[in-house]
């Protein structure tokens, strides 16, 4: 192992992500991003959601649900409304032009998830599973933890007094 497992991953999402665009491209949707699908799936099983709730719902932080809205947005696949309790809260809409394209979303999403079947014969372990059970092992014992455990004494004790909640010089 080469140690740049962050840019292995990165560069696995950016294949993953880039020809499910090419196939948007292809459809003549190239504003379209494949990260906007979680969000329309959702407000189309939902209707209309803030931000938070999009956020929740989805499985993401509040500020990656903000951009992917705000890029949603500006492409004209959604809009933005003062909430009912509270004109602060953004309630977020699909439009019409988003609606229209619906049925190709989902062939869309149909096919990509075919597409993860299909993949995941070739591995020794279903992908979604490896990852449900990567994101279980962090969620117990966190990478920063895991690395502390065997960074010894770098920077003095920093690192490893860090680890402990303690920051020392």
């Amino acid at each position: 192992m080469d140690g740049a497992i962050g840019i292995r991953l990165r560069h696995l999402l950016d294949q993953l992500d880039g020809d499910v665009a090419k196939l948007y491209r292809d459809l003549d949707l190239a504003d379209y991003r494949p990260r906007f699908s979680p969000i329309v799936r959702t407000l189309v099983a939902q209707g209309p959601l803030s931000v938070r709730a999009l956020a929740d719902a989805v499985g993401v932080t509040h500020s990656a649900a903000s951009q992917t809205v705000a890029q949603l947005t500006k492409a004209g696949f959604a809009t933005q409304e003062p909430g009912p309790a509270d004109a602060r809260q953004r309630v977020v809409h699909l439009t019409d032009r988003t609606r229209s394209l619906l049925p190709l979303i989902e062939a869309e999403w149909a096919a990509t998830t075919a597409a993860i079947t299909t993949l995941d014969k070739e591995l020794p372990v279903p992908l979604e599973t490896f990852l449900t059970e990567l994101q279980t092992a962090l969620t117990r014992r966190s990478f920063h933890a895991r690395i502390t455990e065997h960074a010894g004494d770098l920077s003095g004790g920093v690192v490893k007094d860090q680890a402990e909640g303690v920051a020392k010089p």
